[in-house]
């Protein structure tokens, strides 16, 4: 640490312990200079600082007096140590390839450069909204323009983007129970909220009566009732927005470790881009600590969503969405995929055997 820096936290921490009283005059410069064997030039700089910052005043041919300042019951800064936070430690996945990441990142680093640098469009960039879009309708057979997929920084920013779009003066109704965060979220969004009852097959016909606005339903493993609708249960859903002229909001976080052969299908494949806001993340499906996330708007939501959120900056940094552009375009992503629902098939496999034998 500089010299000069040192005098002045020392002089500033006697001014604030009050070993140094409002009015008092201190050293000059040349004393303080011998004292602590420096230059004049290093106690005018330290002097200039605490004047700058309001602690010492100058009476011109008198010297440096200590400012009034209030300072009783301010702790002085001496013997301040920093009580560093522990860090965590590392827990390996073994069902992650992390060379396979680090390999792909590596090669976007060196491909890239400069364009890393960049500031990310309001909607996410190009590459990785493209690579989604092309990733959905591969793997997912789901179909949606580029332009209408918005990048965001997890569920919970998408949650707050949905209110911000579809505004606070709603109901939203959601599912009872449901994944807590999405309760919080909505709340703190100013948002109402109607808690729909789930059965055995998704919100009992009953409860869509009820009066909301907007529905927001996770028709594949809800949280924490781990149910799955019906096809049946979708067209209600879907029915019920056309019905009310209103939207559903499909959070589809589980989608992707589907055992069957083939993924089901979402409402928002089944709505035709019609009345459903789909939202899903890779925070689940690649690792806790990928922030990114999804959201597809129906093509009528367009002009409502640049009136309320287009002026506003994306979350999620350039050289992330770019790796993980690479990642889905390589085809990394769906292996990976493919190894998870192998692993969870052999699981459910053993854990069938296990029952038949008790």
């Amino acid at each position: 640490m500089k010299k000069y820096y040192l005098i002045y936290q020392q002089i500033r921490s006697k001014i604030l312990s009050g070993e140094y009283r409002s009015g008092q005059k201190l050293p000059s410069k040349r004393v303080l200079a011998d004292m602590n064997g420096c230059s004049l030039i290093t106690v005018q700089r330290a002097y200039a600082m605490l004047e700058d910052e309001g602690y010492l005043f100058t009476h011109e041919r008198r010297g440096y007096f200590v400012a009034p300042i209030e300072a009783s019951g301010l702790r002085s800064e001496e013997n301040r140590t920093h009580r560093y936070l522990p860090e965590p430690t590392c827990s390996q996945r073994q069902d992650f390839e992390y060379s396979v990441w680090f390999q792909t990142a590596r090669k976007v680093l060196s491909e890239k450069r400069e364009l890393l640098l960049e500031k990310a469009p309001n909607k996410g960039c190009a590459v990785l909204r493209n690579a989604i879009a092309d990733y959905l309708y591969r793997y997912r057979g789901m179909f949606a323009q580029p332009e209408d997929i918005i990048i965001g920084s997890g569920a919970e920013q998408l949650y707050q983007s949905v209110v911000q779009i579809l505004g606070r003066e709603r109901i939203y109704g959601i599912e009872d129970p449901c994944y807590e965060q999405i309760c919080r979220v909505y709340q703190s969004e100013g948002a109402e909220l109607c808690y729909l009852k789930m059965g055995t097959d998704g919100i009992e016909t009953v409860e869509l009566q009820k009066h909301f606005g907007v529905l927001h339903v996770t028709p594949f493993h809800s949280y924490p009732s781990g149910v799955t609708t019906s096809i049946a249960k979708r067209y209600e859903y879907l029915k019920w927005a056309q019905q009310n002229d209103s939207y559903i909001v499909e959070d589809d976080f589980d989608s992707e470790f589907f055992i069957p052969m083939h993924p089901i299908e979402s409402l928002y494949a089944l709505s035709g881009d019609q009345r459903v806001i789909y939202i899903n993340t890779f925070s689940k499906s690649i690792s806790p600590s990928m922030r990114i996330g999804y959201m597809i708007l129906p093509q009528s939501l367009r002009k409502t969503y640049e009136q309320a959120l287009g002026e506003f900056s994306c979350s999620v940094p350039v050289m992330d969405q770019y790796i993980l552009a690479e990642f889905l375009a390589n085809g990394s992503f769906e292996r990976h995929l493919n190894r998870m629902r192998k692993k969870l098939k052999n699981m459910q496999k053993t854990l069938d055997n296990k029952q038949m034998l008790w």
